[in-house]
């Protein structure tokens, strides 16, 4: 190797040099296929010549490959305003302003063309605008990542750099240390003499650990730019698909053809790390590369508050086209009578001489005209700047959520991160949380604590669940001990602290003493396994000489630093070798060890183990393997079964304690089994058929018995801080939580008990298929027999626990825990068993699933969203998660240690799961109610302005004059009222943010959506209504009749108009005002400014030449500022239409008052630390029997009453 003195890094995993492809014909049989069609010409100067010379004219056509570049912009510059402009015109809203404003160029038109088009095209060109700016961010990326640069092999052994959109199928390129990959390659060959390199992947999953890829050996020789002047070689493989984790293909070289694997395959977007450079042959470029096919547009959400919005507007909608039409129909009987009898009632129309919109001979004709002016006209019903307003408010959230001090985790520097702001109010609405366990609810950190050896148990440490069960029981520590050996343990522990990774003390094999165990060869085993068989890899610190280690998974670090801790270091890892110091038993010094790495059997979801095939100093050949107890005990020699017995109950124990267990055996192999071994899993992993990975695992399998039992290791995940508090607050806010995990029930359960969703004296119901039944025909084999029997059995215990339930139904005090494993609920899912499986689950107060599949959990989340109809919330960690992620009407992505798979497919993201406390029930909490107040007060303001206009119109029988100016009509929505409610959207609060924490039962106005109910938006339209009946009924009948002024003129329409715009100004805007709950500075300028620039609106407006400004020239000079009437009016009217508003709601806050206006009470009159008074007030919780902490006190207080009850 040329660089021996560079130390190995991270992933150096397996052994590859076992496994490199042998010169053979394999199994080509897939290749030239269906799905195995694509043939690359590598080095070929002229990819299009090479076709036509030597490939077959079906191969040429195959050449016509996509090029490198790649764009993830939504528009292009030619598609960007038509596909933008479709997408604002698909809101029924603006598509009816923009039909208005197309007929406010014809007579028809009440008010002029381009007062109608103006605020159309300020509202639509402001979100063209955002769209824009977000696609043009979107573009830089793609012009960063495009022109990167990369040193492609051009001619005679030269390499010159070059853009990546220039690369093309079949080019060699030369990709350098900490550069990103350009395209999907085929590795050929790299600084390393037998091509291996290291690969960060974490753009395309976000783990940090390094993965080795090696070349094939053929191609390993390439080291330098000159070899590469006479390469040619053909790879044949398949086509372009979005599996991440698989490659099919073979390579021809010097008339040889050599396998290709998944491990020869460089993804694009990966980097290059410790590895000087490689040489790799472009295989798939641009849009056919394996992480842009596997990049899907995430699933679209709405919040349920939009989705009801637009059912508003539809509502709004029905109403507008109802008044145009009743409207019509009055002004049709009316024109036709006004020439009945010779006599002219609206002479001013002069109907006998009337174009068609007046003519009384045409009545019909005119009332249909009527319809479409009116139409136009009571447009301003419909408020035209609430989608984007809403859009900017969403937004600023967004920003607010994001830069939340509280939310912010310090030690891995991430704060929180809502990555849409289309779901902001839908956070205040969550009625179910379904959570993930590992890493989300634990720190996915796991602790060495305890092991069994030989049937012996050793550790005494205590962990969490078990301290939590010895509280449920009300007594001490399962096991008794004296108290200088508590003191003892305890010095140990703290002495051990500072170890990451270890958390265990036991004096019987610390320290040496292990030699002196009955069966300490035993021992000796089973710990040189936990240093031998991993994938970990060592790194010395120059300066101190600690080691230290990067493992695939916290589970695996915690087993090289536990044998660490316990004599046998594992220090150094080559290629084909790693070493080792072991304490030897009989001259009680360490020694060093090397142990030759022949084979290593990887772990994954469905072996559930992972074996390593080692070669000791003394040439035997041990298999060690550690895996589930679900599979190991199976695999077990009849002679090496000595210690099941006692291992089984020490696992049980150690699921009863919360820890995660693995069992450890081991096996020596003959030479020549093992020579037979490695010949067919040489075949197996050379196949090039899709059976290759079949084949690979039954070589394996096969290897994998009659195996020797040494013990079983357990490590703790610790429950992340926060969690039981956090879960005690949700339930209290009357959300339901449900846990999903792959662990096994027991450890699950206790889980449950440590973060109180389970406590003493719950029910339990639990569904399994572990009945002497079912494992007697699993036994026999008979899958008909035993899917028929698991159905039939999950259906009655479904059945029976919907029997408990009704049978305890008048009993608040009982509640009930649902807890079902993998198998039964692959059949609780069934279509015929869901809904009955979901009436059950729901009446639980919690529910926990064990051992489900990724693909359960998205089945049990879609079951739950669609069932109840109500907001779920699912939050995990992996990518395990993502599907739970994207069902869910909120995803919420735990940036923890498992990647960033889980964070990049969710809709929020937070570093840990007690920040979900605050996100609920403060900011999901202010968001939904700012929100709902936002919409109900948009239209309450727009039907407050709306009816004005129609009232004007019936005074004036339906003649279709405004009773406004053409830009009084026009800036209302744009300048008038829209700011205030913005800043009303952004930050009111109707309670701060303690007592949102303090007072949980706040939220549940949400989930009951008590704020935007079909009551509250129709009462909000009716005080609307009211409003605009109080306005326009005093403002006519105070200038009615007389003078407006002292030269004793009467008001026209230009004062009466400006006069009760001025009224519905201040009236809106001061509504507003009583509707706010909390008051910043911004909101003062924002109500005040609004009313402020309706006064400099109506000087500048006024001044301006007559032919512009039309009746408003000089109103308010000349008529409206002069006259104390005009003063006086306004004033009486806006208190006059605030009272009854305002005395409503005194009223119903003192009398009646909701969630938020009781602890404002609180608040106001001082009792926040009254508990008397807060137990009042956290009585009226619409959850009477619930989860957590909080909950588990309760029903103790309760036990205790109910046995002083009847001692009595």
């Amino acid at each position: 190797m040329r660089s021996g003195n560079r130390k190995l890094h991270l992933s150096k995993i397996y052994s590859f040099t076992c496994f490199k492809a042998s010169s053979v014909d394999g199994d080509h049989s897939q290749i030239g296929g269906k799905g195995y069609s694509r043939v690359v010409f590598c080095n070929e100067q002229d990819s299009t010549a090479a076709a036509t010379t030597t490939a077959t004219a079906e191969e040429a056509v195959i050449l016509n490959f996509a090029d490198n570049s790649v764009r993830s912009t939504k528009y292009t510059a030619a598609t960007f305003l038509p596909k933008s402009l479709f997408e604002q015109f698909r809101r029924v809203a603006n598509f009816y302003f923009l039909v208005t404003g197309v007929l406010a160029f014809t007579k028809l038109a009440p008010y002029r063309a381009v007062t109608a088009i103006l605020p159309l095209v300020v509202v639509i060109g402001a979100s063209i605008v955002k769209e824009g700016i977000e696609d043009w961010r979107r573009k830089k990326q793609d012009i960063e990542v495009n022109n990167r640069r990369v040193k492609v092999h051009k001619v005679d052994g030269i390499f010159e750099y070059t853009a990546w959109k220039n690369l093309r199928v079949g080019n060699i390129v030369k990709v350098e240390k900490d550069e990103f990959f350009p395209a999907d390659l085929v590795l050929l060959s790299s600084s390393y003499e037998d091509a291996v390199c290291y690969v960060e992947t974490m753009n395309l999953d976000g783990e940090t650990n390094l993965k080795l890829k090696q070349g094939l050996e053929v191609t390993s020789f390439l080291h330098d730019d000159l070899n590469f002047k006479k390469f040619k070689a053909t790879v044949k493989c398949e086509d372009p698909n979005a599996n991440l984790y698989s490659f099919v293909g073979s390579m021809e070289f010097e008339e040889q053809k050599y396998p290709l694997s998944f491990q020869q395959l460089l993804l694009r977007d990966s980097k290059l790390r410790n590895t000087d450079y490689i040489f790799g042959a472009v295989i798939f470029t641009g849009h056919d590369t394996k992480v842009i096919q596997n990049s899907t547009d995430p699933p679209s959400k709405r919040s349920r508050v939009e989705k009801k919005m637009d059912r508003v507007i539809y509502f709004l909608f029905c109403i507008l086209f109802l008044m145009a039409s009743v409207g019509s129909i009055f002004f049709g009987f009316i024109t036709k009578n006004d020439l009945q009898g010779g006599s002219v009632k609206r002479w001013y129309l002069r109907p006998d001489h009337s174009s068609i919109f007046f003519d009384p001979k045409r009545s019909a004709a005119a009332a249909a005209y009527h319809c479409l002016t009116a139409l136009m006209l009571y447009g301003f019903f419909i408020p035209i700047s609430l989608y984007v307003s809403i859009e900017i408010v969403k937004v600023l959230q967004s920003i607010f959520i994001n830069q939340d001090i509280h939310m912010y985790y310090k030690e891995a520097d991430k704060p929180a991160h809502a990555r849409t702001s289309n779901l902001n109010e839908e956070l205040g609405q969550v009625d179910t949380i379904l959570s993930d366990k590992t890493g989300t609810l634990t720190c996915n950190s796991m602790e060495f604590i305890k092991c069994s050896i030989a049937g012996v148990a050793y550790g005494r440490g205590v962990t969490e669940v078990e301290k939590t069960m010895s509280r449920r029981k009300s007594s001490t520590l399962v096991r008794e001990r004296d108290i200088s050996e508590e003191n003892d343990i305890r010095a140990s522990l703290d002495k051990k602290s500072a170890i990451k990774g270890f958390n265990f003390t036991d004096e019987r094999i610390m320290n040496g003493n292990w030699v002196n165990e009955p069966h300490a060869d035993v021992i000796e085993k089973f710990f040189r396994l936990l240093a031998v068989c991993h994938t970990a890899i060592p790194e010395v610190d120059k300066d101190t000489g600690n080691v230290s280690y990067e493992a695939e998974s916290p589970d695996e670090a915690a087993f090289v630093i536990a044998a660490r801790e316990l004599g046998f270091e594992f220090y150094k890892r080559a290629q084909t070798s790693l070493s080792t110091y072991e304490l030897d038993p009989v001259s009680g010094n360490k020694v060093e060890r090397m142990y030759k790495i022949l084979n290593v059997l990887e772990f994954n979801s469905s072996r559930k183990r992972m074996s390593v095939i080692v070669k000791g100093n003394d040439g035997k050949i041990l298999l060690l393997c550690k895996g589930a107890d679900s599979v190991m005990f199976e695999r077990l020699a009849k002679n090496g079964r000595e210690f099941e017995e006692k291992t089984m109950e020490h696992v049980h124990e150690y699921a009863d304690a919360g820890l995660r267990t693995l069992i450890l055996a081991y096996r020596e192999l003959e030479a020549e089994e093992y020579k037979d071994f490695a010949n067919k899993f040489s075949e197996a992993k050379n196949l090039i058929s899709a059976d290759r990975e079949r084949s690979i695992e039954e070589v394996s399998d096969n290897i994998e018995k009659n195996l020797i039992l040494l013990g079983a290791t357990a490590v703790e995940d610790k429950l992340q801080n926060g969690v039981p508090d956090c879960i005690d607050k949700l339930a209290q806010a009357g959300i339901k939580i449900w846990v999903l995990t792959g662990d096994k029930m027991e450890t699950a359960i206790n889980i449950g008990f440590a973060c109180s969703l389970l406590r003493q004296g719950m029910k339990q119901i639990i569904i399994h298929l572990d009945t002497p039944e079912i494992q007697a025909l699993e036994k026999d084999g008979d899958k008909i027999a035993i899917t028929k029997t698991s159905r039939q059995s999950v259906l009655f215990q479904i059945r029976e626990g919907a029997a408990q339930l009704t049978a305890h139904r008048g009993s608040s005090q009982q509640a009930f825990a649902l807890i079902i494993d993998g198998k039964s609920l692959a059949y609780a899912l069934e279509d015929d068993m869901k809904n009955m499986f979901l009436e059950l689950a729901i009446r639980c107060a919690s529910v926990i699933c064990c051992r489900s599949s990724p693909k359960q959990k998205a089945l049990v989340t879609r079951l739950v969203k669609s069932g109840t109809g109500k907001t779920t919330l699912a939050i995990g960690d992996g990518a395990n998660d993502v599907g739970m992620l994207q069902e869910a009407d909120i995803g919420v992505g735990i940036s923890g240690v498992e990647g960033m798979q889980a964070v990049m497919s969710s809709d929020i993201a937070i570093a840990q799961f007690r920040y979900l406390e605050r996100l609920l029930l403060v900011h999901g909490h202010w968001c939904y109610r700012r929100i709902s107040s936002m919409i109900c007060y948009f239209f309450y303001k727009n039907v407050t302005f709306g009816f004005t206009l129609f009232l004007y119109e019936v005074y004036a029988s339906f003649s279709g004059e405004p009773a406004y100016n053409d830009w009084f009509l026009a800036l209302y929505n744009v300048f008038f009222s829209s700011l205030p409610v913005i800043a009303l959207g952004v930050f009111d609060q109707d309670v701060s943010a303690r007592y949102c924490l303090k007072f949980p039962l706040l939220y549940q106005e949400g989930v009951e959506n008590i704020l935007f109910s079909w009551r509250r938006v129709l009462s909000w339209m009716l005080n609307g209504f009211f409003s605009a009946l109080l306005i326009f009924f005093f403002c006519t009948k105070a200038m009615e009749i007389q003078a407006f002024d002292s030269e004793g003129r009467t008001a026209g329409r230009e004062i009466l108009g400006a006069t009760m715009y001025t009224c519905v100004v201040w009236v809106v805007n001061l509504q507003m005002a009583l509707s706010i709950s909390y008051f910043t500075l911004i909101q003062h300028i924002f109500i005040w400014g609004s009313i402020f620039i309706w006064y400099i609106f109506l000087l500048i407006y006024g001044a301006v030449p007559q032919k512009i400004s039309e009746n408003a020239y000089k109103v308010f000079v000349e008529s409206l500022a002069p006259s104390p009437s005009y003063w006086i009016v306004t004033l009486f009217v806006v208190i006059s239409t605030l009272i009854p508003y305002f005395s409503y709601n005194a009223i119903q806050m003192r009398f009646f008052p909701m969630y938020h206006e009781m602890v404002q009470w609180i608040r106001y009159e001082g009792k926040t630390e009254d508990p008397d008074y807060c137990n009042m007030v956290q009585q009226r919780s619409l959850q009477p029997t619930t989860v957590g902490s909080t909950a588990r006190l309760a029903a103790k207080a309760n036990q205790s009453l109910d046995k002083n009850i009847k001692r009595r």
